[in-house]
């Protein structure tokens, strides 16, 4: 039982072309900008920001900010270098496939579903609470849920996962096109919060602008809470401070979860070794320079202080402290169309690992079936819509928002210990984009992702313990079993069996033709 083999890039590539289970090239390099800025610019810039700022790290929030950007470049570099060698769906887990080994994948395309099916439930989930609120401001009450024996039924979350199921069945270039609107219109209002926020600054709420550690009251409770790396070093629990910076990093990195999405897109991608590069650096630099903006007028118009005395703070809370009702109400309806790209990109991506999982045999292979007429996983895709809207519609799933954090990062470790597997293996592969200055970058990348990973709670890493032993479970039960790679190697196995002794080869070696990358 090898459950190290590897899948060779040129294997990769080619059951990205099996007919009956391709996917139709059709985005451009505008197309991934606006995708990454669609699944960035959402949840994070109205709601994160403001929590991290007040229970982490106040005004350095910006330097949290920049810490979780500059991570995410680096990490993105070693996705793009990926992306143009094997441009194929999956992401994460094909680049791990190709490099470290089947099992090591496995472990990758679980966490990315954890990663983007969570995030799709919470975030569709906070959709249909936004959509009251948005009603609510226009003087008409429509409460978020609704009880069906015995159960708080989330409406919402039920109709904007339809919507958007329907719209990725009928082809990804016509909800690329819908999700273009919706981004359009979100950037004018994270613009006009920024403008307006501005003119509300005092200077004297940026001081102290990295806030002295303060301990938090002792208990269970607050164990649970405190970042894992506080855990192992014995630290008391604690807020604000150095540690602060970093643990507001690790939440804020919530905003940037969507840039590996748009590298799961990279079969449908027209000319990606030159357009996908292109796609996710744009995307990231300008949900970058809104974030900072953001948190900069955010920190400014309020004390942290201040944010810190409410429950769950937003850019909502600072408009209202300031006195501007109007503001609150545009910023209530941009969060609402900020979340519905969000939401979109998202059940794609989903859809679009597993139906890489699928085709390797890892998952069922009828799940990889794709439509004749428009070229989409429509099957899938109405089955990851179906699981998605039940799951956000009916369950506390907002319980589990660090894990799509924890899901994201340990993916981005992976990627960045790829490419230096990727280019030991095959240096004769020349990929559109290098990440620069060698070995150093990949390294630094991992050990910040893994860093990041640190400063997330002692309950999240309970929970990814978890996670990671039911997909264990799953693998050894099925996936080992039925991986494409396993029937390769048990029909060589055969033939050697049967074949004269003079041309008998050993497993390993036999085993080895079929994982040369």
């Amino acid at each position: 039982m090898n459950i190290f083999r590897t899948k060779s890039i040129e294997q990769s590539i080619a059951d990205a072309d099996e007919p009956g289970r391709k996917l139709k090239r059709s985005l451009s390099t505008w197309d991934l900008m606006i995708m990454g800025v669609a699944v960035a610019v959402g949840a994070g810039i109205f709601s994160v920001g403001a929590k991290a700022a007040a229970n982490f790290a106040g005004p350095a929030v910006t330097i949290s900010f920049a810490i979780a950007a500059v991570t995410c470049a680096l990490a993105i570099m070693c996705y793009a270098e990926f992306a143009t060698a094997i441009p194929v769906a999956g992401s994460a887990y094909v680049f791990t496939y190709a490099t470290m080994g089947e099992v090591l994948a496995w472990i990758i395309g679980w966490n990315l579903i954890l990663e983007l099916f969570t995030a799709a439930a919470v975030i569709a989930k906070y959709w249909g609470i936004y959509l009251s609120t948005v009603f609510g401001l226009m003087g008409v009450e429509m409460p978020p849920s609704i009880q069906v024996a015995g159960v708080d039924l989330y409406w919402g979350a039920f109709l904007i996962v339809a919507i958007f199921t329907v719209l990725l069945v009928l082809g990804t270039k016509l909800s690329a096109r819908v999700g273009n609107v919706f981004t359009l219109i979100k950037i004018a209002v994270v613009l006009f919060v920024i403008v307006v926020g501005f003119s509300y600054v005092k200077f004297s709420n940026y001081t102290p602008f990295i806030p002295a550690s303060e301990p938090t009251d002792s208990g269970v409770a607050d164990v649970m809470k405190q970042s894992f790396f506080g855990f192992l070093t014995g630290a008391a629990p604690a807020q604000y401070g150095t540690l602060g910076v970093f643990a507001g990093a690790a939440l804020v990195f919530f905003a940037f979860i969507g840039f590996d999405v748009v590298a799961t897109s990279a079969e449908e991608v027209k000319n990606p070794q030159k357009t996908l590069p292109r796609g996710i650096f744009g995307g990231l630099a300008v949900v970058t320079l809104l974030y900072i903006l953001v948190s900069l007028a955010l920190t400014g118009m309020v004390s942290y202080t201040q944010l810190a005395e409410v429950k769950n703070p937003t850019l909502t809370t600072a408009f209202e402290a300031v006195g501007n009702t109007d503001a609150a109400k545009v910023i209530a309806f941009g969060s609402l169309v900020g979340l519905t790209t969000v939401i979109m990109v998202l059940l794609m991506g989903l859809s679009r690992v597993v139906l890489a999982m699928s085709r390797d045999g890892l998952l069922p292979r009828s799940l990889s079936k794709t439509s004749e007429k428009r070229s989409t996983p429509a099957r899938l895709q109405i089955i990851c819509g179906a699981a998605v809207a039940v799951v956000a519609g009916v369950t506390k799933v907002d319980l589990l928002e660090e894990m799509i954090n924890i899901g994201t990062l340990s993916a981005f470790v992976m990627v960045s210990l790829g490419i230096l597997v990727l280019r030991k293996k095959r240096p004769d592969l020349k990929p559109a984009f290098r990440v620069p200055f060698g070995k150093v970058l990949p390294w630094v990348s991992a050990v910040l992702c893994f860093y990041l990973m640190t400063n997330l709670a002692v309950e999240t890493w309970i929970f990814f313990a978890i996670w990671l032993v039911i997909g264990m479970a799953i693998y050894f039960a099925y996936g080992q079993r039925n991986s494409r790679l396993n029937e390769k190697f048990a029909a060589a196995k055969a033939s050697v069996n049967g074949a004269p002794e003079s041309r008998r080869v050993d497993g390993d070696e036999d085993e080895d033709s079929y994982t040369k990358v």
